[in-house]
């Protein structure tokens, strides 16, 4: 009996069965460290949303005043001489709008002032005092701010020296300890100019902080300049617009998002005190060129109660910035957009909870999967795989089209299909792994052509235990015990080894499975573990061909001089149960039952019959074209019925006929028998079936009935 010993997987085999968990841990660790890639397809995937469905252009409450390409070539070259934005704001002033915005840095004085001109002229003493008797244009300006509520922009630097502080400076409330320590900081701030500043109700950063693509997706509401808090642009527009003196600053737990109040407006913003922006595409209708103002060509009722921004978008002047919709639109346009968000209360949210919910999907997930693609069929892991993907897509979109909620499905979808990949991988190599030892293991019990079709079709091997009819042959070689003990056993070994290799040979050729090797005996069975229709002419035929073979290798064995026995074979059909006996730890794969027991009985018979293969008709039956001389019902020891067999052979002998006239004689109990008997003997003395029933009948028996007393 061959029994195979399950071994423990080596280490690398463990390390790659835990491929996929480890690429989840790495990837979790990848999307905690944010790294770039990650960055990428994250606001890929939001860009998308905002393509989809861009915000609507529905609120009316923001105008732009726009130094546009016409303006300039209608009112001259920028920069315009400061009395001429005066004038402009003069003229917008009567409209009585909730405020005026400047998106212009007003850091220099201006250089067409009349003492800019002394300056840069040095003219006549009579000249100088005329020039001195005007008005500076900055001042003019100042003078016209003070007349409306107005806001005015400074821009900050990261690096520096600090000269002085914007003005004026909100004050701010907070509502628990707020991260100021997050907020953008920065180390220097280039201001208006002072005299302006000291005339307008506001003044906030002309600062935008694009991701690294170059899109512009995130607006700072608030922002740091050492130890100072300064509000945007945007912010101090709504807060001038509502007339309000202070900001609260509502700290979150948890990780959670910050707010800030002005009045009655809650801008959520990150930790980092930026909102993200919901982008509509730019609108006609909100643009108001410059020149028409001057010209007095706009209705004071498009301007009044409304948030005026007096910003350019001339081609000349560079300031174009990146959207998520694929535009570049003027810095004045983000302004413009990020106001009516705050007004509106419609900023896109990235709440605290979304990364933690990626997150765990990706950790989680990816766990789930390795489990479920190692133990499950494809079938069920495709479907699963493809549901989950189904559920975080439309989880992704309906946070965004229902709530504005920012969530990133494509992700931890990645991560997935990288373990999914993995674990694929890691399950088609275990397979590989898997059907390389059933081969090995099936190969030192089935052909080698069963082997393969076992492994191709593995539903048809079944090692649990089940009813089957099969077909047995066992052979064993006569005196090999004795002959053992005369030569060397090298020499013996050698001899039984040239021997077994040529009768599994044998039972191999006709599909046969090797039940069990002991010594120099042999089993082999049919129709197990694949069922074989004929299973019964293929026993029969394996056991002629190793009986031939045998005759054939006992003879030449015995011209070497090496005393080697007759080979006898049983050969017997009937029901059995086979499948793996020994557990889960042993692969012994073999049959129990009565008709095992037989054919090895049979297998024994042969030294009392004198022949060399006997088969039983259970066998024969199913068998055509194989000539064979019945021997008589043998009943073996410790059995009731009695069991027909045959002497089977490759071709039929010459006295084959009168045998068997003989033999019907003798099994109908007639005493001519006897004469019939001794006449086929002289005939042929050597015909061992004619000298047992000689024998038999000399000895007083009759009819056809053997009885074995030992087994």
């Amino acid at each position: 009996m061959i029994r195979r010993k399950t071994t423990a997987k080596p280490a690398r085999s463990r390390l790659v069965t835990a491929l996929p968990l480890i690429s989840t841990l790495v990837f979790t660790c990848l999307y905690l460290i944010e790294p770039g890639a990650i960055d990428v397809i994250r606001h890929a995937v939001f860009d998308q949303y905002q393509r989809w469905q861009p915000r609507s252009n529905a609120y009316d409450e923001v105008r732009i005043i726009d130094i546009d390409d016409e303006s300039l070539k209608r009112l001259g070259q920028w920069p315009w001489p400061r009395t001429k934005m005066a004038e402009l704001t003069n003229r917008l002033a009567v409209a009585n709008p909730k405020v005026i915005a400047f998106d212009i840095l007003f850091s220099e004085a201006d250089r067409t002032s009349p003492k800019a001109m002394l300056d840069l002229w040095h003219p006549s003493a009579q000249l100088s005092q005329q020039l001195a008797t005007l008005p500076d244009h900055d001042q003019v300006f100042a003078d016209s701010l003070r007349q409306t509520r107005s806001v005015l922009g400074f821009t900050l630097t990261p690096e520096g020296k600090m000269s002085r502080l914007p003005y004026p400076l909100p004050s701010y409330v907070s509502v628990g300890p707020f991260a100021t320590d997050l907020l953008h900081n920065f180390r220097a701030a280039l201001p208006a100019l002072s005299q302006l500043e000291h005339a307008v109700e506001g003044s906030g950063a002309l600062i935008f902080i694009p991701d690294v693509d170059g899109v512009l997706r995130r607006i700072p509401l608030m922002l740091r300049l050492d130890d100072t808090l300064l509000p945007s642009f945007s912010s101090e527009v709504v807060r001038v617009a509502q007339r309000e003196k202070n900001y609260i600053l509502h700290s979150a737990d948890f990780g959670a998002s910050n707010s800030l109040v002005i009045g009655n407006i809650a801008a959520q913003s990150s930790q980092r005190g930026e909102a993200w922006l919901n982008f509509s595409s730019p609108d006609s209708a909100r643009y108001i060129p410059a020149w028409k103002i001057m010209a007095d060509l706009v209705p004071v009722e498009q301007l009044a109660g409304k948030i005026l921004i007096i910003g350019a978008s001339a081609q000349g002047l560079m300031d174009r910035h990146a959207t998520p919709l694929g535009d570049l639109v003027p810095g004045v346009e983000i302004h413009a957009q990020a106001i009516d968000q705050m007004l509106q209360g419609t900023f896109l949210m990235r709440p605290y909870w979304s990364e933690l919910a990626e997150l765990a999907v990706i950790l989680f997930g990816g766990v789930l999967i390795s489990l479920i693609t190692q133990r499950q069929t494809l079938k069920v892991s495709v479907t699963l795989g493809a549901l989950a993907t189904a559920v975080l897509l439309v989880a992704g979109c309906w946070g965004f089209y229902r709530y504005r909620v920012l969530l990133d499905p494509i992700t931890p979808l990645l991560a997935l299909f990288i373990t999914y990949s993995l674990a694929s991988s890691v399950r088609y190599l275990n397979n590989e792994r898997h059907q390389r030892w059933l081969q090995q293991a099936l190969s030192s019990y089935l052909s080698p052509n069963l082997v393969e079709y076992l492994i191709n079709n593995p539903k048809q091997l079944e090692l649990s235990g089940q009813r089957r009819e099969c077909s047995f042959v066992f052979t064993d070689l006569e005196g090999f015990t004795s002959f053992m003990e005369k030569i060397d056993p090298v020499d013996a070994v050698a001899v039984l080894n040239e021997y077994l290799d040529s009768i599994v040979a044998i039972a191999f050729k006709y599909d046969g499975t090797l039940d069990r090797v002991v010594g120099d005996s042999v089993a082999i069975m049919f129709s197990a573990p694949v069922k074989q229709r004929d299973h019964k002419q293929r026993a029969l035929e394996c056991g002629l061909e190793i009986d031939a073979f045998a005759s054939d290798f006992t003879y030449k064995m015995n011209l070497q001089g090496i005393a080697l026995g007759q080979t006898r074979i049983g050969v017997h059909s009937g029901k059995v149960v086979v499948g793996n006996i020994g557990g889960s730890s042993l692969f012994d794969y073999r049959a129990l039952g009565d008709a095992v027991n037989t054919a090895s009985r049979l297998q024994g018979a042969n030294k009392y019959l004198g022949t060399t293969i006997c088969v039983s008709e259970a066998t024969f039956s199913g068998c055509t074209h194989i000539q064979a001389r019945p021997i008589g019902r043998l009943l073996l020891k410790g059995k009731q019925e009695p069991l027909l067999v045959y002497q089977p052979t490759l071709k039929q002998m010459p006295l084959d006929q009168q045998y068997l006239m003989a033999y019907e004689l003798m099994a109908g109990y007639d005493p001519a028998a006897l004469q019939r008997f001794e006449e086929l003997d002289i005939a042929s003395p050597d015909d061992c079936l004619i000298k047992l029933h000689l024998t038999r009948l000399k000895d007083g028996e009759q009819g056809e009935l053997i009885e074995l007393k030992n087994k």
